[in-house]
Parts: C-alpha cells; sequence; structure tokens
C-alpha cells in the first residue's frame, strides 16, 4: 500500500513535539543523517512533512524522493522523480553531472555534455553514482528526504549507500523505512533498512523509531480530530486498543464522525468501531504476500483473538510446530502480527477483525471448534468464557451455555458479582437445555442482586418464570429475587413488593425460612410504597414464621430485615432488634444491613447510630467486590454528609456518584438530591438545583424517606425566597400526599417547616396547625429525633399566627428548643434555619433583637458554605432597613471585587457559563465557581442576572 495517509489534525504533531524539536536541531547543523523507522501508519511522512516546513533557510533546496513497490523497479526512479521537476540548476556544475542527461531528460538541457561512453556497464553506473553524488553537492544548502526505503531498488541503494559514507557539507538526508521494531542499523538486512548506516565522524546521524501512540496521546489526537477540547479517557483508552495508537487507523476511523458520536455495539454490547475499508485493503494486501500456511497462522490468530502463543496456533492452525514458525516469521517481516512476551498477536484490534473476516465463512466454526479444544488442552486456569465464545461461533451451543454457566460460577465465587451476572444471562442466550436453563436463572438472579445490572435481567428472569417448567421451590425464590432487583434497580417500587408478594405462597410449599424472608422485605417501608400499618402486618407474619425457621442463613436475613424495617418506621424497639442480630451476618449481608441501618438512622436523627453502623458498612464493602452494595454505602455516606453539614469538597463526590450510578435509580435519586441540594445552598444556582431535584423525584423508585421530602422543601424554600408562597405549597404538595397516604410521618422532618411556612405566608393559618397537628400525632410513639425536632420548629413558626408577641418567653423558648434540638443532631443547617426564623419574627415584630439572631444565622450558613442563604439573609435584613456585614473577601481588596474576580463577574453576567469563562480566561472550572460566589457575595445580589447592574456602581 503506497497510499499516503492524510494529515493528522492540524497544529502541532500529536506526541511527536520533542521528536521534531529534537530532529529539527540536528538537521539544520550539516551534514546530517537522519533515520527515521516505524510502522505503517505511524506518521513517518506526516513527521517528516513537518521537519520540513521547519527547517532550513528559505533558499535551502528540497528534494523527496519516493520508493515504490514494485516487481521490477527501475534504477534510480525515486531520484529520478525527485530531481527531475527542480528548477534551475546552479552554474559550473562538475563535468561529471552531464553522465546523467540520459538519466535526467527533463534537466539535459541545463547538464554540461554528456562525456564519451566508457564501453563497460559497471564503470559506466559507478560513474553515474559519482554523478549523482556530484549533482547533489552543487545544490548546496540542501534536504534530500527518501521515503519508504525497505523498497528502494539496488541502484537507488548504491547511491545512499555511497552519499551516506561520504555526505556533502551542507547536505541533510532524511531516510524513512518501514520497521516494525527498532532495527539494528549496523548489519546489512535490517528490518527496514537495506544497507548499514557508516558515516564519517564528523556526520551527524540520528536514529529514531516511531513508536504508536500511546492511550493519553491517541486521545488528544481525536480531540484534535473531532474538534473538542478532550474527550473522555475510556473512549481514548477503547481507541487505543482498537487502533493501536496508530495515527492513520485513528484517523480513518474518525473520518467523517461528528463529535463523540456513540459507536454501535457488538452482540456483547461493547461499542464497535466499523472497519475503515482502507485499513480492511491494507491488512488483505499484506496478507496477500503471505504464502498459503502463513495466511493458515494468521487464520487462526484472528480466531483465537486474543495474543497467542505457538502451542496454541500449532493446534488451530493444523500445521506441524516447525512450519507454524517460520510462517510466524514470514508474517512478522510482513508487519501482519506483532511478537510480545512469547505470544503473537495482531498491532491493532482493527487490523484482527480484517484478517478475520479474511477467513472463508464455511472455515470459521472450524477454526473455533478447534480453538475452544485448543484452550481446554493448552490453558489452565481454563478461559471459560473464551471457549464458551469459541463453542457458540462453532455451533456447540450447549457446550457454549455450559461454558458460559462454568465461568459465571468462578466469578460468583471470586466475588466479582457483576461479571458472573453478564456470564449467566450469556449462558440463557446460548440457548440450554430446559434443566440447564432453570438452574442457570436461579444462580443469575442470587448474584444479580450484589450487580448493577441493567433491564436485561428481569426480562431474562420473566422469560424463564413464563415457561412454567420451574417446581415452587425455584419459581419462588426467583420471584422474590426478581422483586429484590425491581426494588432495588429498576424504578418499579409497587411492582416490586407485589412481586415479592407472589412468591411467598410457593416458597411456602417448600421454605417457610424463604418464606419468612420475603415477609420481611416487603415489611421495609417506603413513601412510595405501601401503607406503614400493611409493612407492620408483614413484619408480624415474618416473626410469626420465624420460630420455625431453621437455615441459619435465612434467619439472619430476617432478623437483618426485621431490623431494617423497624428502625425505618421509628419503632422504639428497633435498637434491639439490632442488638439481637447474630454475629454470623458477614460479608455482603453485613454491608446490606448495616448501609440500610446507617440511612434510617440518618433520616430519623440518630447521628451516632448512623457513623457506627457506616463504619461498619464501609468495612464490610472494602472486603467484597460487590458493585451494588459499594454504590449502596457510597451514596448512603453522601446524604448523610449533606445532611450533617460536610459540603466542602461533597458537590464533585455527588456529581461522580451521579454519573457512575445512573442505572440503579434509588442510589441515582439520592446522587441527583444531593447535586441539586449543593447547587442551591452553595451556588445559588436555582434553575440548575430545580431541574436536578425533579429528576431526583423522578428517578426514586421507593425512597425510604429520604428523596421526596428533601426535594420538595428545597424547592418550597426556592419559592419562599421569592415571594411565591402559593407555589411553596403546591411544591410541598405531593411529599405530604405520600406521607399521609403511608403513614411515615417519622419521614416528614425535611418538609414539615418550609410546608408549614408556606401555609402561614400563603394566609392559611389552620391548615399549617392541621399539618403541625397530624405530624405531632404521627410520631407520638416513634424514635425519631429529627422528626420531633421539626415539630418544636413547626411551633415556633405557628407562634406567628397565635398572636403572642415575639421575644416572649413561649415563642423563645420553642425557637430556642428546636435550635439545641437540631444542634444535638448534628444538623447545622437546620440550626440555622431556625435562627433566620426566629431573627425575622423578631425583626417583623420591631424587636431590634432579630438584626443580631439574623447575624447568628449568617454566620451559621457560611460556616457551611450556604452562599445562597447568606444571600437571602442579607436581603431580608435589608427588607428590614437593616445593614447586612459581609464577610471580608480577599487580602487586599476587602469588601470591593479583585480584578480577577471583576474579569469573571463580567463575563457572567454577559450570560457566560462558569466552563465558558474557564475557557476564556484559561481558569479552572472550580476557580471560576469560587470567583462567582464571592462576586455575587461581595456585590449582595442572589443571582447572575443582577450581577450587571450592580458592576457599574
Amino acid at each position: 500500500m503506497n497510499a499516503e495517509p492524510p494529515p493528522s489534525a492540524p497544529g502541532v504533531l500529536t506526541g511527536r513535539s520533542a521528536l521534531l524539536a529534537d530532529l529539527r536541531s540536528e538537521i539544520d547543523r550539516g551534514p546530517a543523517v537522519v533515520v527515521i523507522t516505524g510502522e505503517e501508519g505511524v506518521g513517518k511522512t506526516r513527521l517528516v512533512r513537518e521537519l520540513l516546513r521547519r527547517t532550513g533557510s528559505p533558499g535551502a533546496a528540497t528534494l523527496v524522493a519516493r520508493c515504490q513497490e514494485s516487481d521490477a523497479p527501475f534504477p534510480f526512479a525515486p531520484l529520478i522523480e525527485a530531481l527531475s521537476p527542480f528548477g534551475p540548476l546552479p552554474p559550473d556544475l562538475p563535468p561529471v553531472t552531464g553522465a546523467l542527461r540520459g538519466l535526467l531528460p527533463d534537466l539535459a538541457d541545463r547538464l554540461p555534455p554528456a562525456p564519451p561512453p566508457l564501453g563497460e556497464p559497471h564503470a559506466e553506473h559507478h560513474r553515474v553514482l559519482r554523478a549523482l553524488h556530484a549533482l547533489t553537492a552543487a545544490l548546496g544548502e540542501a534536504v534530500l528526504v527518501v521515503e519508504d526505503l525497505q523498497w528502494a531498488d539496488e541502484a537507488t541503494r548504491a547511491f545512499l549507500r555511497r552519499l551516506v559514507s561520504d555526505p556533502p557539507p551542507r547536505l541533510g538526508l532524511v531516510l524513512t523505512a518501514r520497521s516494525h521494531t527498532v532495527p539494528h542499523t549496523d548489519a546489512e538486512g535490517s528490518d527496514g533498512l537495506p544497507f548499514p548506516l557508516r558515516t564519517p565522524a564528523h556526520v551527524t546521524l540520528v536514529e529514531r523509531h516511531l513508536a504508536p501512540l500511546s492511550a493519553a496521546e491517541t486521545g488528544a489526537l481525536a480531540a484534535g480530530l473531532l474538534g473538542v477540547r478532550a474527550v473522555p479517557e475510556d473512549f481514548a483508552d477503547r481507541l487505543h486498543r482498537w487502533t493501536g495508537g496508530l495515527p492513520y487507523v485513528v484517523e480513518e476511523v474518525l473520518r467523517g464522525r461528528p463529535a463523540l458520536a456513540e459507536f454501535r455495539t457488538d452482540a456483547t454490547g461493547e461499542p464497535e468501531p466499523p472497519l475503515p475499508a482502507s485499513v480492511r485493503r491494507a491488512v488483505v494486501e499484506r496478507l496477500r504476500r503471505l504464502p498459503p500456511t502463513a495466511r493458515q497462522v494468521v487464520a487462526a490468530a484472528a480466531v483465537l483473538g486474543d495474543p497467542a502463543p505457538v502451542e496454541l496456533l500449532v493446534a488451530v492452525a493444523g500445521l506441524d510446530e516447525m512450519g507454524t514458525r517460520r510462517a510466524l516469521a514470514t508474517a512478522l517481516r510482513e508487519g501482519v502480527v506483532r511478537a510480545a512476551r512469547g505470544s503473537y498477536a495482531f498491532p491493532h484490534e482493527l487490523a484482527r477483525r480484517a484478517a478475520y473476516e479474511a477467513v472463508a465463512e464455511p472455515e470459521r466454526p472450524v477454526l473455533h471448534l478447534r480453538a475452544a479444544r485448543a484452550l481446554a488442552r493448552h490453558t489452565s486456569p481454563f478461559p471459560l468464557a473464551g471457549m464458551a465464545e469459541h463453542y457458540r461461533r462453532a455451533g456447540r451451543r450447549t457446550q457454549a451455555a455450559r461454558c458460559r454457566e462454568a465461568a459465571a460460577d468462578r466469578a460468583a465465587g471470586n466475588g466479582d458479582a457483576g461479571t458472573a451476572t453478564a456470564h449467566y444471562l450469556d449462558a440463557l442466550r446460548d440457548g440450554p437445555s430446559s434443566v440447564a436453563r432453570d438452574r442457570i436463572a436461579l444462580k443469575l438472579a442470587r448474584v444479580a442482586l450484589n450487580a448493577r445490572p441493567g433491564p436485561q435481567v428481569p426480562a431474562a428472569l420473566r422469560q424463564v418464570l413464563d415457561q412454567h417448567s420451574l417446581g415452587p421451590g425455584p419459581s419462588g425464590e426467583i420471584r422474590l429475587l426478581l422483586g429484590l432487583l425491581l426494588r432495588n434497580q429498576s424504578g418499579s417500587g409497587l411492582e416490586a413488593l407485589e412481586e415479592i408478594a407472589r412468591a411467598v405462597p410457593d416458597l411456602l410449599v417448600v421454605s417457610t425460612g424463604q418464606a419468612a424472608r420475603a415477609l420481611a422485605i416487603t415489611a421495609i417501608p417506603s413513601l412510595k410504597g405501601w401503607p406503614v400499618c400493611e409493612h407492620r402486618r408483614l413484619l408480624a407474619e415474618a416473626e410469626r414464621l420465624l420460630p420455625e425457621v431453621e437455615e441459619e442463613d435465612l434467619r439472619s436475613a430476617v432478623l437483618a430485615n426485621r431490623a431494617t424495617a423497624l428502625a425505618l418506621m421509628g419503632d422504639p424497639s428497633a435498637w434491639d432488634a439490632v442488638a439481637d442480630l447474630p454475629v454470623t451476618i458477614t460479608g455482603e449481608a453485613a454491608a446490606r444491613v448495616h448501609a440500610n441501618l446507617a440511612g434510617a438512622a440518618t433520616s430519623l436523627g440518630h447521628p451516632e447510630r448512623a457513623r457506627a453502623f457506616q463504619a461498619r458498612a464501609w468495612q464490610a464493602v472494602r472486603t467484597n467486590h460487590a458493585p451494588y452494595l459499594e454504590a449502596f454505602v457510597e451514596t448512603t455516606d453522601v446524604v448523610t454528609a449533606f445532611t450533617s453539614g460536610r459540603w466542602k469538597g461533597l458537590l464533585s463526590r455527588a456529581e461522580r456518584a451521579e454519573e457512575q450510578y445512573g442505572n440503579v435509580p434509588d442510589f441515582h435519586a439520592e446522587a441527583l438530591l444531593v447535586c441539586g441540594l449543593l447547587r442551591l445552598h452553595t451556588k445559588g444556582q436555582t434553575d440548575v438545583a430545580r431541574r436536578l431535584l425533579d429528576r431526583a423525584v423522578r428517578a426514586t423508585a421507593l425512597d425510604t424517606g429520604v428523596v421526596l421530602t428533601a426535594a420538595a422543601a428545597a424547592v418550597a424554600r426556592v419559592h419562599l425566597a421569592a415571594g411565591r408562597p402559593p407555589q411553596a405549597v403546591r411544591a410541598a404538595e405531593e411529599a405530604l400526599h405520600h406521607i399521609r397516604r403511608t403513614g411515615a410521618w417519622v419521614w416528614a422532618s425535611a418538609i414539615a417547616p418550609p410546608a408549614v411556612e408556606a401555609l402561614i405566608r400563603d394566609s392559611r393559618p389552620g391548615e399549617a396547625h392541621h399539618l403541625v397537628a397530624e405530624l405531632a400525632e404521627g410520631i407520638a410513639d416513634r424514635d425519631a429525633p429529627a422528626a420531633g425536632a421539626a415539630l418544636l420548629t413547626c411551633r415556633a413558626l405557628l407562634t406567628a399566627t397565635d398572636g403572642a408577641p415575639a421575644g416572649s418567653g413561649s415563642s423563645d423558648a420553642l425557637y430556642v428548643a428546636a435550635a439545641d434540638a437540631w444542634t444535638r443532631l448534628e444538623r447545622p443547617y437546620d440550626v440555622a434555619y431556625v435562627q433566620e426564623a426566629r431573627g425575622l419574627h423578631l425583626l417583623a415584630s420591631g424587636d431590634p433583637g432579630g438584626r443580631t439572631v439574623l447575624h447568628e444565622a449568617i454566620a451559621a450558613y457560611q460556616d457551611i458554605d450556604g452562599v445562597w442563604d447568606v444571600l437571602r439573609c442579607q436581603r431580608e435584613l435589608r427588607e428590614h432597613g437593616q445593614i447586612a456585614v459581609r464577610r471580608p473577601g480577599a487580602l487586599g481588596y476587602g469588601d470591593h471585587l479583585s480584578p480577577r474576580e471583576r474579569a469573571v463577574a463580567r463575563l457572567a453576567s454577559r450570560g457566560l457559563s462558569n466552563r465558558e469563562i474557564a475557557r476564556e480566561l484559561v481558569l479552572s472550572h472550580r476557580t471560576v465557581e469560587h470567583h462567582v460566589a464571592r462576586a455575587l457575595r461581595k456585590l449582595g445580589v442572589s443571582s447572575r442576572t443582577e450581577i450587571g447592574s450592580q458592576l457599574g456602581r
């Protein structure tokens, strides 16, 4: 293949800047010989182009000769091509150059007269070599490039050998050659170089082997080609695997492609790029040059896919060992395969695909069957997943399913739930017998619970259940586990509970323990589930069966779910139930129950218990590789950190969780919730926050008292801050509806205070009093300190409707009691909220002490970086005729904007996003966020749209 690769992305060559600078400095010294080797598509031509563009003075001559592959090459063909179009020749050329008249007819009229014939071919050839050397020297300062030296004819080689041994003083000679490894340039016949490089001592000799790009460099090249700042790291890694880091192949894959458009996926769901026709042609062209035995070995390597040792290639190709080794040597010389640590593989995945497609369709099943059997004979431990794929492609579906199942069993035994789930799913797709299908489905249901599978798992399990071939035991267990999957991971809350309930009759037939476990699971309450009284009834049913449960693991599971259910209900006996948990609960079960208990303790207001449970959950997760449980513990931790006011650095952590856990609805919803709350409180980005909170509400499946209430409370506060009490009331209604429907008042701690405030400000005091009475009744016999603190807060807010004067004993006592309660629960935001409400109540009644209290609230908000809340309080002070005291700005600027803050503020006022500002001012995104927040605070405004009006003051 002699077509020139297209130029790379504009600008500096990706990954070659240092090399380019090095070569430029060397070639400018002259005389110099530069040798650049590398495999096809690595960018030799592009590098030389850039080198010529940057090298030499304007008057220097540049000659480019390209050697062509040919069965009958014409002598000196590349030199004739380079010299023929040359412009005016120097005057007074040496007479010997007249010997070139026949070789260079286009220059004959500018050359000296032809010397008389010598009559002896060898002498004539020698004179032509001398003439070419003399002509090159006469050009003065010049750069001669000879590309693809591996295809040079004998005459061209002889000339270059002479030129290397005695280069003209002002010549820079650049030679490129195709070489798959670093060549040995001290011996004739080295890879890619047809003669040894033996230069005089005064000549600069530079030899560089151009290696493929790294994964990071491949990503940088892709970003340039796609016109984006950067590509995701996983995209760069995949692109590097597909292309081997060869720039030409990268360019062909991305040619005409929209920026970061998704590639189609293969049968396994992995992204798979199209095979460029140019890459296919290049591989096929190389294959055609191979003898039949070498093509057999290459076909075997293509079928095997992974790097393969000689013994595997022998078995799959059907050759003897010596024949295979000779064939490999030929394939290596042609660059079709590479050697690495005793194995042989293709330069990149696309080359392997091209070689595989070149294998005749009828031959592929035979080779795949050989590959499966060879892997069984020659590898240990068996690569079961690879063997399964070979059996599948060989049409042996039963063996394929058997290997997939064994691979899944191995992964499950190693604690890798995600891999095991994928293998069990593939085994079901392989079409096993009915007996094997039912067995695999049960294993899949058991292991998927600790993975993070997509919708394929519930669909596969339902398909098996629809066959009605299962006995009551397996059927009941699969239904139970399917319900858990739907509950935990698919967003189908009520459907999940109903599926688990349907499992109970089947389970009772074969296992009291399994039935009790199912009942205990359905006993766990949620805001989108059944009324709490129904969950209590189901828990009582599970407790009734508990004495009959003999299996230790099932008994432990029932006790764990019982403790979780009681804790979430705020039942005072919950902590005794926790104390009664057997010490045999370890590993994944321990992580699950302690994460559940940590979440319940956080929600209900038991911070010390929450910390202890969370620490045990992390300890259990770190000893088990269970992606679902890792996500569970991490999102629980993120919610706890927000609740306890540990907001520093939390946004980036929550955003990572949101990105990673998108396929687990409740975890995704909790991450979205915290992202939205932090965007509101620490950034003042109300629109962004409301979008995130809305997504959180739509994503949550069941919600054990976290997402619906906190999201509604935040939106209600946004409306209250904007002076829209009716909208605030409406924002709270859905969450209150779920609380009233389920009776889960213990989870009302977040929504009750802003809902009461909204009703009061909307002139609906009667409804506010009724809501507070409902809350009091709902938590009367519950152990829910957070709901109790919320009740105190609501009663304090109601004093504004009772006619009690501000600062009176009853009013102040309620506010102080509420603040003290929130302080004990380690909820700094709620403490600040109570102080803010108290300060406003005092100011509204004309009590100047309200100013001091409101400043205390501002300080409390500032301590947790509550920028939006600080700005709201400052505005409230101004509305009451008070002057807000702001914390000083950066050293040297006080309350005034620094030059950098002013530049950021000016761009923000024009509507630029933080990322656009970061690009404009060459700052990090995080730095811009800090500058915007400080500018808002110093200017005393609450949104970016108000910045412009304040900048000129």
